[in-house]
């Protein structure tokens, strides 16, 4: 599960192996090995990937998020949206995994909004 999340949570961040291999200040073939599950990270590694995706290290072990959190998550964005507010209702009875999937998607689209209006 860590090599996933880990995979998961730089392929939403937009960044290759290499860059957040040099951001971490590991080499590029350790973080391969971490995300192939081959390899753990130390405690200290395992504390400063957490740290740099604003993540807990529960999270990255496989844990979901709390319910606090993703509550958290949800105010950040406009829920006086009529669609958001939908959206929320409709994924309430969703698993915990599918709730934060839903999030991730968010916050993934919400990325490439932000890349997007960069670039125009």
């Amino acid at each position: 599960m860590l090599g996933k999340r880990i995979t998961a949570l730089r392929k939403e961040a937009g960044l290759t192996q290499e860059q957040l291999a040099k951001r971490l200040n590991i080499t590029r073939s350790a973080l391969s090995q971490y995300e192939l599950g081959s390899r753990n990270p130390d405690y200290d590694l395992l504390l400063k990937i957490a740290d740099f995706f604003e993540v807990t290290v529960d999270y990255l072990l496989g844990k979901p998020k709390s319910e606090s959190v993703i509550k958290e998550e949800k105010a950040s964005y406009n829920v006086g949206d009529p669609d958001l507010q939908i959206a929320f209702r409709e994924a309430s009875d969703f698993s915990e995994e599918a709730k934060q999937q839903t999030i991730d998607f968010i916050k993934y689209l919400k990325e490439k909004e932000k890349k997007r209006n960069k670039t125009n």
